[in-house]
């Protein structure tokens, strides 16, 4: 195996392509490795195999034209096609179930499937984000399928992904890597495979220990700006922009405080800390508060836009509200989490109409002066690039009540002539 990596002779099959998936195979085909990746949703792979990607991200369309084109890889649905591959990294989602509970049925499925294709001597990597525990769980029921032993007859690793969506082709290459073993050699062939593209550091350790890293980097992010969100309420008790004051409180050379907004959104933020918690006997308290809070705050800007609506003696029920942004993130279109949606949902039965506009989501109004005409009030829930320097002046001509809400502080100045609030922002 090591010789065979070493060589860039293995043949790997990448399970899932999609936002983690797709990049992983292009990167690893980009190596020179000869790679399949194996996805169930069949419109994604016949748009792969045209060389053309499915999710939105910079050069991703070039450079798996590249690879696509070269035969380094190729997408299937057919399980026969990733027989007795040396190399299986799986990289389906691990969502949650309504009761904050993980749903592992995509894992357990994907390692069925490894299961049924692989020969002895394989390298298993799962890149999902799991619950503690969960390598070595999924290494005994490899075990209980084939027979074969894990460490001896097969090996496997946690190789969390650490990436930002918009920057995931640099981050792959530069970002450092966590590789947890079931057996130290599994790590260690681990990152002899990871290396072929990899020029950040790379660290060894057990599965358990990686799966808790990557669960923590993402926890410590969610804890901390719902701190930023708790002084974000504060701010509109105490009359003053909390923007200003963190600014402030940042000069200080130990801290640090993130910035507050509408809420926590996509795939990471707002499950990884309950996976964290979910397999412990008992925990403090703190990060399931914290949930709490980053679940809350598309209520806090709902309440603004509730309040800035009878200022104008306009009862909610007859306002027509405006949306910009549905992506979780700014200049992208994944949506998955999206604290704008669950605002959407917040309000869609309190008011007469909500339309959305977001420049990277199919399925919203076709153009911002379209969503924006004859509305009563519009609320910025993405920090969209192209939202920060919007014409208010102009666009508030098209309105028929001017109320603006800003849920991302994208509004540096409150435009004249609108009601304006933002959260945080407690002096207006």
């Amino acid at each position: 195996m090591r010789d065979r990596i070493e060589k860039r002779m293995a043949e790997i099959a990448v399970i899932g392509l999609g936002y983690i998936g797709l990049p992983t195979a292009i990167m690893f085909a980009n190596a020179g490795f000869n790679v399949t990746g194996y996805e169930i949703r069949k419109d994604v792979v016949e748009r792969i195999n045209s060389g053309k990607a499915h999710i939105v991200e910079p050069d991703i369309d070039d450079l798996l034209r590249k690879v696509i084109e070269s035969g380094k890889l190729r997408a299937t649905s057919n399980p026969a096609d990733i027989r007795e591959k040396d190399v299986y990294i799986i990289c389906v989602q691990t969502p949650l179930r309504e009761d904050r509970t993980p749903n592992l049925t995509y894992l357990e499925s994907a390692v069925e499937t490894v299961a049924k294709a692989m020969k002895p001597g394989a390298l298993i990597v799962i890149e999902s984000t799991i619950p503690p525990l969960t390598t070595v769980r999924m290494a005994e029921f490899i075990e209980e399928l084939t027979g074969l032993k894990p460490g001896r007859d097969f090996y496997m690793v946690h190789a969390p992904e650490r990436v930002m969506p918009g920057r995931i082709f640099r981050e792959l290459v530069y970002n450092s890597r966590i590789l947890g073993g079931i057996t130290p050699e599994s790590a260690e062939i681990a990152e002899r495979l990871y290396r072929s593209f990899v020029k950040g550091q790379v660290f060894r350790t057990k599965s358990t220990v990686s799966e808790v890293v990557k669960l923590m980097e993402n926890t410590f992010r969610d804890v901390n700006i719902a701190l930023a969100n708790e002084f974000a309420y504060l701010a509109h008790q105490y009359g003053i922009n909390v923007f200003e004051a963190i600014e402030l409180a940042n000069s200080h050379p130990r801290v640090k405080i993130h910035v507050p907004g509408i809420g926590v959104g996509g795939h990471c933020l707002p499950k990884d800390p309950h996976l964290l918690v979910w397999p412990a006997r008992d925990d403090f308290g703190l990060i399931r508060l914290a949930r709490e809070i980053n679940d809350g705050m598309p209520l806090l800007a709902k309440d603004l836009l509730f309040e800035a609506l009878r200022t104008i003696n306009l009862p909610p029920e007859k306002a027509v509200v405006a949306v910009l942004g549905l992506a979780y993130k700014g200049d992208s279109d994944d949506t998955r989490n999206s604290p704008a949606s669950a605002f959407v949902e917040a309000i869609v039965d309190d008011v007469a109409e909500v339309r959305t506009y977001d420049p990277f989501v199919e399925g919203t109004h076709g153009s911002l002066e379209e969503a924006l005409r004859g509305a009563d009030a519009v609320v910025i829930a993405t920090d969209h690039t192209v939202f920060r320097s919007l014409d208010w002046e102009t666009l508030g001509k098209l309105m028929r009540n001017r109320v603006l809400i800003d849920g991302r502080h994208v509004v540096e100045m409150p435009p004249e002539g609108f009601v304006f609030k933002g959260v945080g922002r407690g002096e207006y």
